[in-house]
């Protein structure tokens, strides 16, 4: 499988197993099949409230001898509500507890997005606390320094932009090795992109397929990337299946992909899309789609009260 190379000479597999939405008792399976699959790179997050049972398919499946440690990249994410200085080690050892785990591959902020040390999600504009008030800086240094320790391999964010990336950057000295964000065919970021890449960051893609499995707080009205009528009829001129076709442009742009399935067949397939190629015309077909659709629009930040909104979140806007 491709990977994608750090500067320590460590490689991210180009294809993970995303777990946002695994319910308890489906997610251990799927990890497991997964990895008898050959799936070597495991996203995963605290917020999505599964990491002890992918922690226990983590554990079987090197007892059993399937992989090593060694052989797995495993990701986790930092909640908007530890991003205290003093609470991002806490909040990290709990995920690696919950993992059975000693080191992250990789460890990212989650979202810009700061709440009260005691809300999950927020229901007021008072469970919010501005940047202003705790910035992005304190929490990068905070999970700079589990780098340093050992704790964590490699250190990112995530739903971030450019401008918020600079800053880190020029507060801090140090930069954020991978930026995890929405991106497909109907949002393709060029610009984004363009400066990660110029900055040697790399990026992953979450809602590859247009994640029509959505929480209801994040549907809309929007289209149905799976049936876009492109994509379907490349699939089958080529004979694979439309979820194969937005994985593979994913991976023709050099960017990391994490779709999640709990499904034995659609992981068997999703991992298959690897071996899809796809010509520079047909690349220019699906660039052509972009209509700058989030799927995940971040708007559970923008109530009244509170000071985030989409202009200060996304790029380009």
């Amino acid at each position: 499988m491709k990977n994608l190379s750090f500067l320590n000479g460590d490689q991210m597999p180009i294809i993970g197993l995303g777990t946002w939405k695994s319910e308890p008792g489906q997610v251990y399976t799927a990890v497991t099949q997964a990895i008898e699959m050959g799936y070597r790179h495991i996203d995963c997050a605290a917020i999505y409230g599964n990491e002890k049972e992918i922690g226990q398919a983590i554990h079987d499946v090197i007892e059993k001898g399937i992989v090593k440690r060694s052989d797995l990249w495993i990701t986790s994410k930092l909640w908007n509500s530890a991003h205290k200085y003093a609470a991002v080690e806490e909040a990290l050892r709990k995920t690696l507890t919950d993992l059975q785990l000693d080191y992250l591959d990789l460890y990212l902020i989650h979202w810009p997005v700061v709440l009260k040390d005691d809300v999950v999600y927020p229901s007021k504009g008072s469970d919010f606390v501005p940047l202003s008030e705790l910035p992005l800086e304190e929490t990068w240094r905070a999970v700079i320094e589990m780098k340093d320790l050992g704790i964590i391999r490699h250190a990112g964010v995530s739903n971030c932009n450019s401008a918020k990336i600079e800053q880190l950057i020029a507060i801090t000295g140090r930069v954020p090795e991978l930026n995890q964000v929405e991106m497909h065919p109907y949002l393709q970021q060029p610009e984004l992109v363009e400066y990660c890449q110029s900055k040697n960051i790399h990026l992953t893609a979450y809602s590859p397929l247009g994640s029509n499995d959505r929480p209801s707080r994040y549907k809309d009205l929007g289209p149905v990337l799976l049936e876009d009528k492109v994509v379907v009829q490349m699939a089958a001129d080529k004979g694979v299946s439309p979820a194969q076709i937005l994985i593979a442009f994913a991976i023709h742009r050099n960017i990391s992909v994490i779709p999640k399935s709990v499904n034995p067949k659609r992981l068997a397939e999703n991992l298959a899309a690897k071996e899809v190629s796809l010509s520079d015309a047909e690349m220019e077909q699906l660039y052509q789609l972009d209509k700058a659709t989030r799927y995940i629009d971040g708007s559970i930040w923008m109530m009244e009260g509170s000071s985030y909104t989409k202009e200060n979140l996304w790029e380009g806007l």
